[in-house]
Protein backbone atom coordinates (compact mmCIF):
# COMPACT_ATOMS: atom_id res chain seq x y z
CA UNK A 1 0.00 0.00 0.00
CA UNK A 2 1.21 3.41 -0.33
CA UNK A 3 0.11 6.84 -0.43
CA UNK A 4 -3.41 8.46 -1.22
CA UNK A 5 -5.62 11.04 -2.17
CA UNK A 6 -9.15 11.21 -3.42
CA UNK A 7 -11.12 14.02 -4.64
CA UNK A 8 -15.84 13.91 -7.91
CA UNK A 9 -17.17 16.52 -9.57
CA UNK A 10 -19.53 19.25 -7.95
CA UNK A 11 -22.39 17.50 -9.92
CA UNK A 12 -22.02 14.37 -7.70
CA UNK A 13 -21.44 11.61 -9.62
CA UNK A 14 -18.35 10.43 -11.90
CA UNK A 15 -18.56 8.73 -15.42
CA UNK A 16 -15.84 6.52 -14.46
CA UNK A 17 -18.35 4.73 -12.14
CA UNK A 18 -20.40 3.35 -15.42
CA UNK A 19 -17.08 1.67 -16.65
CA UNK A 20 -15.19 0.39 -13.92
CA UNK A 21 -14.75 -3.75 -14.55
CA UNK A 22 -14.45 -5.48 -11.07
CA UNK A 23 -14.29 -9.37 -10.53
CA UNK A 24 -16.09 -11.64 -8.45
CA UNK A 25 -14.93 -13.65 -5.55
CA UNK A 26 -13.55 -17.01 -6.75
CA UNK A 27 -15.83 -17.93 -3.54
CA UNK A 28 -18.38 -15.92 -2.04
CA UNK A 29 -19.96 -16.59 1.34
CA UNK A 30 -23.70 -16.59 1.00
CA UNK A 31 -26.37 -17.47 3.87
CA UNK A 32 -29.78 -18.54 3.42
CA UNK A 33 -32.50 -15.72 3.10
CA UNK A 34 -33.78 -16.78 6.87
CA UNK A 35 -30.06 -15.93 8.62
CA UNK A 36 -29.83 -13.02 9.81
CA UNK A 37 -26.65 -11.05 11.50
CA UNK A 38 -27.21 -11.79 15.75
CA UNK A 39 -26.34 -8.58 17.16
CA UNK A 40 -25.29 -10.52 20.23
CA UNK A 41 -22.78 -13.02 18.45
CA UNK A 42 -20.07 -10.17 18.28
CA UNK A 43 -16.90 -11.36 16.85
CA UNK A 44 -13.41 -10.10 16.26
CA UNK A 45 -11.66 -9.87 12.81
CA UNK A 46 -7.72 -9.54 13.00
CA UNK A 47 -6.10 -8.14 9.83
CA UNK A 48 -2.76 -8.62 9.08
CA UNK A 49 -0.76 -5.63 8.02
CA UNK A 50 2.80 -5.65 6.84
CA UNK A 51 3.40 -1.82 7.66
CA UNK A 52 2.17 0.27 10.98
CA UNK A 53 0.32 3.41 11.37
CA UNK A 54 2.41 6.64 11.71
CA UNK A 55 0.00 8.36 12.97
CA UNK A 56 -4.16 8.23 13.93
CA UNK A 57 -5.05 11.76 12.98
CA UNK A 58 -6.09 11.73 9.14
CA UNK A 59 -5.07 15.86 8.52
CA UNK A 60 -1.27 14.50 9.33
CA UNK A 61 -2.19 10.76 8.13
CA UNK A 62 -0.53 10.45 4.39
CA UNK A 63 -0.02 6.17 3.89
CA UNK A 64 -2.22 3.30 3.72
CA UNK A 65 -1.21 2.09 6.88
CA UNK A 66 -2.61 5.07 8.82
CA UNK A 67 -5.35 5.97 6.47
CA UNK A 68 -7.45 2.48 6.61
CA UNK A 69 -7.35 2.66 10.39
CA UNK A 70 -8.59 6.67 10.35
CA UNK A 71 -11.25 5.89 7.78
CA UNK A 72 -13.23 3.52 10.17
CA UNK A 73 -12.92 6.07 13.28
CA UNK A 74 -13.67 9.75 11.29
CA UNK A 75 -16.07 10.52 8.89
CA UNK A 76 -16.23 12.94 6.17
CA UNK A 77 -19.15 15.08 5.72
CA UNK A 78 -19.54 12.95 2.13
CA UNK A 79 -18.37 9.43 1.14
CA UNK A 80 -18.61 7.08 -1.70
CA UNK A 81 -21.30 4.28 -1.79
CA UNK A 82 -19.88 1.06 -3.25
CA UNK A 83 -20.68 2.38 -7.10
CA UNK A 84 -18.52 5.02 -6.26
CA UNK A 85 -21.38 7.84 -6.39
CA UNK A 86 -21.33 10.76 -3.33
CA UNK A 87 -23.63 10.09 -0.50
CA UNK A 88 -24.17 11.29 2.81
CA UNK A 89 -22.25 10.98 5.75
CA UNK A 90 -22.13 13.22 8.53
CA UNK A 91 -24.22 15.74 5.83
CA UNK A 92 -27.77 14.38 4.93
CA UNK A 93 -27.84 16.15 1.76
CA UNK A 94 -26.31 19.41 0.31
CA UNK A 95 -27.27 22.40 -2.35
CA UNK A 96 -25.09 23.52 -5.08
CA UNK A 97 -25.32 27.01 -6.53
CA UNK A 98 -26.02 27.65 -10.36
CA UNK A 99 -22.70 28.96 -11.02
CA UNK A 100 -21.17 26.41 -8.86
CA UNK A 101 -19.31 28.57 -6.36
CA UNK A 102 -21.47 27.59 -3.20
CA UNK A 103 -22.73 24.15 -1.73
CA UNK A 104 -24.93 24.66 1.67
CA UNK A 105 -24.42 21.79 3.40
CA UNK A 106 -26.96 20.07 5.69
CA UNK A 107 -25.46 18.28 8.67
CA UNK A 108 -26.91 15.17 10.50
CA UNK A 109 -28.38 16.00 13.55
CA UNK A 110 -27.59 13.60 16.80
CA UNK A 111 -24.63 12.39 15.58
CA UNK A 112 -21.59 12.41 18.94
CA UNK A 113 -18.09 11.72 19.00
CA UNK A 114 -16.39 9.39 20.70
CA UNK A 115 -16.50 10.83 23.61
CA UNK A 116 -19.85 11.62 23.77
CA UNK A 117 -19.67 15.75 23.07
CA UNK A 118 -22.43 16.63 20.11
CA UNK A 119 -21.38 16.69 16.58
CA UNK A 120 -22.52 20.64 15.04
CA UNK A 121 -21.00 22.70 12.28
CA UNK A 122 -18.19 24.53 14.77
CA UNK A 123 -16.60 21.48 14.10
CA UNK A 124 -16.64 21.34 10.33
CA UNK A 125 -15.65 25.51 10.72
CA UNK A 126 -12.39 24.54 13.06
CA UNK A 127 -11.60 21.30 10.57
CA UNK A 128 -11.28 23.98 7.58
CA UNK A 129 -9.31 26.60 10.01
CA UNK A 130 -7.00 23.88 10.41
CA UNK A 131 -6.51 22.40 7.09
CA UNK A 132 -5.56 26.03 5.77
CA UNK A 133 -3.67 27.19 8.39
CA UNK A 134 0.16 27.68 6.97
CA UNK A 135 1.48 25.95 10.37
CA UNK A 136 -0.45 22.70 9.77
CA UNK A 137 2.17 20.13 8.43
CA UNK A 138 -0.47 18.26 5.99
CA UNK A 139 -0.28 17.53 2.17
CA UNK A 140 -3.95 17.92 1.93
CA UNK A 141 -4.76 20.84 2.07
CA UNK A 142 -5.05 21.84 -1.91
CA UNK A 143 -8.77 21.68 -1.56
CA UNK A 144 -9.67 23.92 1.13
CA UNK A 145 -7.36 26.72 0.57
CA UNK A 146 -9.60 27.27 -2.64
CA UNK A 147 -12.24 28.07 -0.14
CA UNK A 148 -13.22 31.77 0.15
CA UNK A 149 -15.60 31.65 2.90
CA UNK A 150 -16.99 29.03 5.17
CA UNK A 151 -19.97 30.05 6.92
CA UNK A 152 -21.65 28.91 9.86
CA UNK A 153 -25.19 29.80 9.00
CA UNK A 154 -26.79 27.81 12.39
CA UNK A 155 -25.27 24.27 13.96
CA UNK A 156 -26.38 21.81 11.59
CA UNK A 157 -25.88 24.33 8.36
CA UNK A 158 -22.49 25.43 6.93
CA UNK A 159 -22.19 27.28 3.37
CA UNK A 160 -18.93 27.32 1.29
CA UNK A 161 -18.27 29.75 -0.98
CA UNK A 162 -15.13 29.23 -3.46
CA UNK A 163 -12.93 31.35 -5.55
CA UNK A 164 -13.89 29.93 -8.64
CA UNK A 165 -15.19 26.45 -10.00
CA UNK A 166 -13.51 23.81 -8.70
CA UNK A 167 -14.37 19.94 -9.75
CA UNK A 168 -13.48 18.01 -6.91
CA UNK A 169 -14.86 19.96 -4.72
CA UNK A 170 -17.13 17.93 -3.33
CA UNK A 171 -15.33 14.75 -2.86
CA UNK A 172 -12.79 17.16 -0.86
CA UNK A 173 -15.12 16.53 1.67
CA UNK A 174 -14.63 12.67 1.80
CA UNK A 175 -11.09 13.22 2.03
CA UNK A 176 -10.60 15.80 4.35
CA UNK A 177 -12.09 13.87 7.36
CA UNK A 178 -14.23 16.27 10.34
CA UNK A 179 -11.56 16.75 13.25
CA UNK A 180 -13.32 17.47 16.97
CA UNK A 181 -12.99 20.71 18.01
CA UNK A 182 -13.20 20.52 21.55
CA UNK A 183 -10.93 18.17 21.25
CA UNK A 184 -7.68 19.68 19.08
CA UNK A 185 -8.43 23.57 19.31
CA UNK A 186 -5.69 25.46 20.90
CA UNK A 187 -3.53 22.39 20.89
CA UNK A 188 -0.84 21.48 18.16
CA UNK A 189 -1.66 18.79 16.02
CA UNK A 190 1.66 17.69 15.87
CA UNK A 191 2.36 16.81 18.81
CA UNK A 192 -1.27 16.12 21.09
CA UNK A 193 -1.86 13.02 22.29
CA UNK A 194 -4.90 12.81 19.73
CA UNK A 195 -2.17 11.59 17.51
CA UNK A 196 -1.95 8.03 19.01
CA UNK A 197 -5.62 8.38 21.05
CA UNK A 198 -7.97 9.75 18.51
CA UNK A 199 -11.84 10.88 19.06
CA UNK A 200 -13.72 10.17 16.02
CA UNK A 201 -17.65 9.78 14.53
CA UNK A 202 -17.19 6.98 12.67
CA UNK A 203 -18.13 3.74 13.04
CA UNK A 204 -15.12 2.38 15.34
CA UNK A 205 -13.49 4.13 18.26
CA UNK A 206 -10.02 3.88 19.39
CA UNK A 207 -9.34 1.24 21.67
CA UNK A 208 -5.43 0.36 22.09
CA UNK A 209 -2.10 0.70 20.04
CA UNK A 210 1.03 -1.54 20.97
CA UNK A 211 3.52 0.09 18.92
CA UNK A 212 5.21 -2.73 16.39
CA UNK A 213 2.36 -4.43 17.85
CA UNK A 214 -1.17 -3.89 16.92
CA UNK A 215 -3.76 -0.86 16.71
CA UNK A 216 -7.04 -2.07 18.23
CA UNK A 217 -10.56 -0.18 17.32
CA UNK A 218 -13.63 -1.32 18.66
CA UNK A 219 -17.36 -0.84 17.24
CA UNK A 220 -19.16 2.10 18.19
CA UNK A 221 -22.14 1.99 20.11
CA UNK A 222 -23.18 5.66 18.95
CA UNK A 223 -22.65 5.53 15.47
CA UNK A 224 -25.57 7.32 13.39
CA UNK A 225 -26.39 4.31 11.40
CA UNK A 226 -26.51 1.43 13.46
CA UNK A 227 -23.61 0.33 15.93
CA UNK A 228 -21.44 -2.19 13.24
CA UNK A 229 -21.63 -6.41 13.52
CA UNK A 230 -18.20 -7.02 14.40
CA UNK A 231 -16.90 -5.98 18.73
CA UNK A 232 -13.18 -5.04 17.09
CA UNK A 233 -10.73 -4.68 14.47
CA UNK A 234 -7.33 -5.70 15.42
CA UNK A 235 -4.50 -4.24 12.71
CA UNK A 236 -1.61 -6.81 13.37
CA UNK A 237 1.72 -5.88 12.33
CA UNK A 238 3.73 -8.39 10.70
CA UNK A 239 6.19 -6.88 8.52
CA UNK A 240 6.77 -9.91 6.43
CA UNK A 241 4.25 -11.30 4.19
CA UNK A 242 5.31 -14.76 4.61
CA UNK A 243 5.62 -14.87 8.27
CA UNK A 244 2.40 -13.38 7.64
CA UNK A 245 0.93 -16.22 6.18
CA UNK A 246 1.95 -19.01 8.39
CA UNK A 247 0.23 -16.73 11.38
CA UNK A 248 -3.25 -17.15 9.12
CA UNK A 249 -2.63 -20.67 8.89
CA UNK A 250 -2.17 -21.22 12.41
CA UNK A 251 -5.10 -19.22 13.39
CA UNK A 252 -3.88 -16.28 14.67
CA UNK A 253 -5.05 -13.97 11.65
CA UNK A 254 -8.54 -13.56 9.54
CA UNK A 255 -7.86 -11.40 6.48
CA UNK A 256 -4.27 -10.45 4.49
CA UNK A 257 -3.52 -9.42 1.40
CA UNK A 258 -2.20 -12.11 -0.80
CA UNK A 259 0.69 -12.12 -2.86
CA UNK A 260 0.17 -13.89 -6.14
CA UNK A 261 1.64 -17.08 -5.01
CA UNK A 262 -0.02 -17.13 -2.60
CA UNK A 263 -2.91 -16.00 -3.93
CA UNK A 264 -2.36 -18.88 -7.20
CA UNK A 265 -1.20 -21.39 -5.46
CA UNK A 266 -0.70 -21.48 -1.70
CA UNK A 267 -4.16 -21.21 -1.37
CA UNK A 268 -5.52 -23.58 -3.72
CA UNK A 269 -5.61 -26.61 -1.31
CA UNK A 270 -8.84 -27.79 -0.04
CA UNK A 271 -8.33 -26.72 3.50
CA UNK A 272 -7.71 -22.93 2.46
CA UNK A 273 -11.21 -23.30 -0.25
CA UNK A 274 -13.31 -24.59 2.91
CA UNK A 275 -11.95 -22.39 5.40
CA UNK A 276 -11.02 -18.74 3.57
CA UNK A 277 -12.62 -16.95 0.79
CA UNK A 278 -10.60 -15.12 -1.98
CA UNK A 279 -11.21 -11.82 -3.46
CA UNK A 280 -9.26 -10.17 -6.58
CA UNK A 281 -10.62 -6.56 -8.09
CA UNK A 282 -8.89 -3.90 -9.45
CA UNK A 283 -7.92 -1.33 -7.31
CA UNK A 284 -7.41 2.62 -7.55
CA UNK A 285 -3.55 2.73 -7.96
CA UNK A 286 -0.32 1.54 -9.87
CA UNK A 287 3.05 0.50 -9.26
CA UNK A 288 5.94 2.55 -10.35
CA UNK A 289 9.78 3.86 -10.54
CA UNK A 290 10.15 6.87 -9.60
CA UNK A 291 13.18 8.91 -10.43
CA UNK A 292 14.59 11.72 -8.62
CA UNK A 293 14.62 14.19 -10.96
CA UNK A 294 17.41 16.44 -9.15
CA UNK A 295 20.06 13.42 -9.57
CA UNK A 296 22.01 14.19 -12.79
CA UNK A 297 21.96 10.49 -14.31
CA UNK A 298 18.19 10.97 -14.49
CA UNK A 299 18.45 14.78 -15.52
CA UNK A 300 17.94 13.88 -19.66
CA UNK A 301 14.31 12.72 -20.44
CA UNK A 302 15.98 10.43 -23.15
CA UNK A 303 17.64 8.55 -20.64
CA UNK A 304 14.34 7.96 -18.51
CA UNK A 305 12.46 6.74 -22.17
CA UNK A 306 15.54 4.31 -22.24
CA UNK A 307 15.19 2.98 -18.58
CA UNK A 308 11.54 2.76 -19.61
CA UNK A 309 12.49 0.72 -22.54
CA UNK A 310 14.97 -1.35 -21.10
CA UNK A 311 12.72 -2.90 -18.44
CA UNK A 312 11.12 -6.07 -19.49
CA UNK A 313 7.73 -5.01 -17.58
CA UNK A 314 5.14 -8.12 -19.29
CA UNK A 315 8.08 -10.02 -17.70
CA UNK A 316 7.57 -8.80 -14.62
CA UNK A 317 4.04 -9.11 -14.29
CA UNK A 318 4.43 -12.54 -15.89
CA UNK A 319 7.44 -13.23 -13.21
CA UNK A 320 6.92 -11.15 -10.30
CA UNK A 321 2.81 -11.38 -10.28
CA UNK A 322 2.28 -14.66 -12.13
CA UNK A 323 0.12 -13.09 -14.48
CA UNK A 324 -2.24 -11.30 -11.90
CA UNK A 325 -1.61 -7.74 -12.89
CA UNK A 326 -1.72 -5.71 -15.90
CA UNK A 327 1.24 -3.57 -17.20
CA UNK A 328 -0.14 -0.26 -17.45
CA UNK A 329 1.59 3.78 -18.92
CA UNK A 330 -0.19 5.98 -16.83
CA UNK A 331 -1.63 7.16 -13.23
CA UNK A 332 -5.06 6.39 -14.43
CA UNK A 333 -6.90 2.73 -14.36
CA UNK A 334 -6.73 0.97 -17.83
CA UNK A 335 -9.80 1.16 -19.56
CA UNK A 336 -11.40 3.83 -17.30
CA UNK A 337 -13.03 7.03 -18.60
CA UNK A 338 -10.34 8.84 -17.85
CA UNK A 339 -7.55 6.94 -19.30
CA UNK A 340 -5.65 7.93 -22.29
CA UNK A 341 -4.80 4.86 -24.53
CA UNK A 342 -2.99 6.75 -27.05
CA UNK A 343 -0.35 8.10 -25.39
CA UNK A 344 3.26 7.25 -26.60
CA UNK A 345 4.30 4.09 -25.92
CA UNK A 346 7.81 2.75 -24.58
CA UNK A 347 7.52 -0.99 -24.92
CA UNK A 348 10.15 -3.34 -24.15
CA UNK A 349 13.46 -2.64 -26.69
CA UNK A 350 16.74 -2.79 -25.38
CA UNK A 351 18.70 -2.14 -28.36
CA UNK A 352 16.54 1.49 -28.64
CA UNK A 353 17.16 2.22 -25.24
CA UNK A 354 20.77 1.64 -25.99
CA UNK A 355 20.82 4.23 -28.62
CA UNK A 356 18.87 6.66 -26.82
CA UNK A 357 21.10 6.05 -23.58
CA UNK A 358 24.14 6.85 -26.14
CA UNK A 359 22.60 9.86 -27.54
CA UNK A 360 22.83 11.25 -23.86
CA UNK A 361 26.12 10.60 -24.03
CA UNK A 362 26.02 6.59 -22.24
CA UNK A 363 28.77 4.68 -23.52
CA UNK A 364 30.77 1.95 -22.20
CA UNK A 365 34.60 3.73 -22.73
CA UNK A 366 36.44 1.43 -20.61
CA UNK A 367 35.20 -1.97 -21.55
CA UNK A 368 34.07 -3.25 -18.16
CA UNK A 369 30.49 -3.77 -19.16
CA UNK A 370 29.44 -0.14 -17.14
CA UNK A 371 27.87 2.87 -19.14
CA UNK A 372 29.89 6.00 -18.53
CA UNK A 373 29.68 9.75 -18.94
CA UNK A 374 32.06 12.04 -18.14
CA UNK A 375 34.57 9.09 -16.49
CA UNK A 376 31.56 8.26 -14.23
CA UNK A 377 29.61 5.04 -14.34
CA UNK A 378 25.65 5.29 -14.55
CA UNK A 379 25.06 3.65 -11.00
CA UNK A 380 22.05 3.88 -8.78
CA UNK A 381 20.17 2.51 -5.85
CA UNK A 382 16.69 1.52 -6.30
CA UNK A 383 15.05 1.76 -2.57
CA UNK A 384 11.86 0.33 -1.75
CA UNK A 385 9.84 -0.67 1.28
CA UNK A 386 10.52 -4.11 3.44
CA UNK A 387 7.47 -7.23 3.17
CA UNK A 388 6.30 -6.70 0.06
CA UNK A 389 7.53 -9.61 -2.12
CA UNK A 390 5.86 -8.40 -5.81
CA UNK A 391 7.96 -5.28 -5.40
CA UNK A 392 11.23 -7.31 -3.93
CA UNK A 393 11.36 -9.52 -6.75
CA UNK A 394 10.43 -6.77 -9.43
CA UNK A 395 12.96 -4.62 -8.44
CA UNK A 396 15.28 -7.67 -8.82
CA UNK A 397 14.32 -8.34 -12.49
CA UNK A 398 14.52 -4.61 -13.15
CA UNK A 399 18.37 -4.97 -11.69
CA UNK A 400 19.11 -7.50 -14.46
CA UNK A 401 17.36 -5.89 -17.25
CA UNK A 402 19.40 -2.77 -16.91
CA UNK A 403 22.68 -4.92 -15.76
CA UNK A 404 22.02 -5.97 -19.79
CA UNK A 405 22.95 -2.66 -20.73
CA UNK A 406 25.28 -1.41 -19.36
CA UNK A 407 23.91 0.47 -15.85
CA UNK A 408 24.51 -1.00 -12.76
CA UNK A 409 21.42 -1.09 -9.71
CA UNK A 410 21.70 -1.62 -6.28
CA UNK A 411 18.72 -2.64 -4.21
CA UNK A 412 17.97 -1.14 -0.83
CA UNK A 413 14.97 -2.54 1.31
CA UNK A 414 13.52 -0.79 4.29
CA UNK A 415 11.16 -0.58 6.85
CA UNK A 416 8.18 0.65 5.89
CA UNK A 417 8.68 3.91 8.18
CA UNK A 418 11.75 4.53 7.84
CA UNK A 419 11.08 4.58 4.05
CA UNK A 420 8.15 7.03 4.22
CA UNK A 421 9.91 9.57 6.43
CA UNK A 422 13.54 9.09 6.54
CA UNK A 423 14.19 8.81 2.23
CA UNK A 424 10.53 9.58 0.69
CA UNK A 425 9.54 12.08 2.35
CA UNK A 426 13.33 13.60 2.80
CA UNK A 427 13.68 13.17 -1.12
CA UNK A 428 17.15 10.91 -0.30
CA UNK A 429 17.30 8.74 -2.70
CA UNK A 430 18.24 7.74 -6.34
CA UNK A 431 15.06 6.18 -7.34
CA UNK A 432 11.93 3.90 -5.53
CA UNK A 433 9.93 0.99 -6.07
CA UNK A 434 6.85 2.11 -4.47
CA UNK A 435 2.69 2.16 -5.35
CA UNK A 436 0.54 4.79 -5.36
CA UNK A 437 -3.39 4.81 -4.53
CA UNK A 438 -4.86 6.73 -6.83
CA UNK A 439 -7.63 9.54 -6.37
CA UNK A 440 -10.86 8.48 -7.70
CA UNK A 441 -11.48 12.20 -9.04
CA UNK A 442 -8.82 12.73 -12.05
CA UNK A 443 -7.36 15.46 -10.42
CA UNK A 444 -3.55 14.42 -9.62
CA UNK A 445 -2.25 18.35 -8.98
CA UNK A 446 -0.92 17.19 -5.22
CA UNK A 447 1.38 14.20 -7.37
CA UNK A 448 2.72 16.37 -9.76
CA UNK A 449 2.05 20.36 -9.77
CA UNK A 450 5.35 22.23 -9.40
CA UNK A 451 4.45 23.11 -5.88
CA UNK A 452 4.21 19.85 -4.46
CA UNK A 453 7.84 19.36 -4.55
CA UNK A 454 8.60 20.51 -0.68
CA UNK A 455 9.74 17.93 2.16
CA UNK A 456 6.75 15.13 3.06
CA UNK A 457 4.69 17.00 0.17
CA UNK A 458 3.39 13.95 -2.45
CA UNK A 459 5.35 15.07 -5.79
CA UNK A 460 8.55 12.93 -4.67
CA UNK A 461 10.27 12.89 -8.18
CA UNK A 462 10.47 16.68 -8.32
CA UNK A 463 8.86 17.14 -11.59
CA UNK A 464 8.42 20.61 -12.63
CA UNK A 465 6.08 21.31 -16.28
CA UNK A 466 4.67 24.55 -16.95
CA UNK A 467 2.51 23.24 -19.53
CA UNK A 468 1.27 20.36 -16.40
CA UNK A 469 1.16 23.02 -14.48
CA UNK A 470 -1.45 24.79 -16.72
CA UNK A 471 -3.23 21.80 -17.51
CA UNK A 472 -3.74 20.65 -13.74
CA UNK A 473 -5.37 24.20 -12.87
CA UNK A 474 -7.77 24.06 -15.92
CA UNK A 475 -9.01 20.40 -14.92
CA UNK A 476 -10.09 21.37 -11.39
CA UNK A 477 -12.14 24.74 -12.81
CA UNK A 478 -14.54 23.22 -15.49
CA UNK A 479 -17.13 20.29 -14.51
CA UNK A 480 -17.57 19.74 -18.14
CA UNK A 481 -16.79 15.93 -18.14
CA UNK A 482 -15.58 16.18 -22.07
CA UNK A 483 -13.34 18.84 -21.31
CA UNK A 484 -12.14 17.76 -18.45
CA UNK A 485 -11.12 14.53 -20.33
CA UNK A 486 -9.62 16.54 -22.88
CA UNK A 487 -7.04 18.12 -20.34
CA UNK A 488 -6.17 15.06 -18.64
CA UNK A 489 -5.38 13.10 -22.01
CA UNK A 490 -3.32 16.08 -22.85
CA UNK A 491 -1.57 15.80 -19.63
CA UNK A 492 -1.01 11.90 -20.06
CA UNK A 493 0.57 12.84 -22.99
CA UNK A 494 3.43 14.92 -21.81
CA UNK A 495 3.99 13.07 -19.00
CA UNK A 496 4.08 9.45 -21.69
CA UNK A 497 6.82 11.98 -23.45
CA UNK A 498 8.61 12.95 -19.65
CA UNK A 499 8.82 9.62 -17.96
CA UNK A 500 9.62 10.85 -14.39
CA UNK A 501 8.48 7.90 -13.87
CA UNK A 502 7.86 4.07 -15.16
CA UNK A 503 4.71 3.11 -14.62
CA UNK A 504 4.99 -0.77 -14.02
CA UNK A 505 1.84 -2.15 -13.21
CA UNK A 506 -1.63 -1.41 -12.34
CA UNK A 507 -2.54 -2.64 -8.71
CA UNK A 508 -4.91 -5.59 -8.36
CA UNK A 509 -6.12 -6.44 -4.41
CA UNK A 510 -5.62 -9.98 -3.60
CA UNK A 511 -7.60 -10.19 -0.27
CA UNK A 512 -8.06 -13.64 1.93
CA UNK A 513 -10.69 -13.55 4.20
CA UNK A 514 -11.71 -16.01 6.94
CA UNK A 515 -14.98 -17.98 6.05
CA UNK A 516 -16.95 -17.21 8.89
CA UNK A 517 -17.40 -13.48 7.65
CA UNK A 518 -20.94 -12.90 6.05
CA UNK A 519 -22.09 -9.62 4.17
CA UNK A 520 -18.24 -9.12 1.96
CA UNK A 521 -19.89 -6.86 -1.45
CA UNK A 522 -16.95 -6.84 -4.34
CA UNK A 523 -17.81 -3.97 -6.42
CA UNK A 524 -16.06 -1.06 -7.88
CA UNK A 525 -15.04 0.40 -4.81
CA UNK A 526 -13.90 -2.94 -3.42
CA UNK A 527 -14.75 -5.06 -0.37
CA UNK A 528 -14.59 -2.28 2.36
CA UNK A 529 -17.18 -0.16 1.50
CA UNK A 530 -19.58 -1.94 3.68
CA UNK A 531 -17.13 -3.13 6.30
CA UNK A 532 -19.18 -2.13 9.05
CA UNK A 533 -22.35 -4.53 8.32
CA UNK A 534 -19.91 -7.84 8.01
CA UNK A 535 -21.06 -10.27 10.59
CA UNK A 536 -20.32 -13.66 11.59
CA UNK A 537 -23.53 -16.01 12.50
CA UNK A 538 -23.37 -18.31 15.76
CA UNK A 539 -21.16 -18.07 18.62
CA UNK A 540 -17.97 -15.41 17.62
CA UNK A 541 -14.86 -17.50 17.46
CA UNK A 542 -12.30 -15.09 19.30
CA UNK A 543 -12.65 -13.41 22.82
CA UNK A 544 -13.40 -9.80 22.82
CA UNK A 545 -14.74 -6.59 24.82
CA UNK A 546 -17.82 -6.99 26.62
CA UNK A 547 -20.87 -4.81 24.92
Amino acid sequence: MLLIALPVALCGCDVVTAIERYEKPEAQAVSSADQKPDPIARDVIVRGEIGEASVLLPILATDTASTQVTDLIFSGLLKYDKNINLVGDLAERWEISEDNLKIRFFLRQGVKWHDGAPFTADDVEYTFRVYVDPKTPTPLASAFIRIDNLRVIDPYTIEVTYREPYAPALASWVTNKILPRHILEHKDITSCAAKRNPVGTGPFRFAEWKSGEKIVIEANPDYYAGRPHLEQVVFRIVPDQAAMFLELKAGGIDRMKLTPVQYDRQTATEWFQRNFRKYRHADFGYVYLGYNLKNENFADKRVRQALTMAIDREGIVAGALLGLGRVTDGPYKPDSFWYNPRVIKWPYDPVRASQLLAEAGWVDTDGDGVLDKDGKPFEFVIITNQGNESRRLAAMLIQRDLKRIGIKVHIRVLEWAAFLKDFLGKRRFDAYLCGWISEIDPDPTDQWHSSKTGENQFNHVGYCSEEVDKLLAAGVSTHDHRERKRVYDRFQEILAEDQPVTFLWAMEALNLVHARFQGIEVSPMGIDHNFEHWYVLGSPRRACLAP
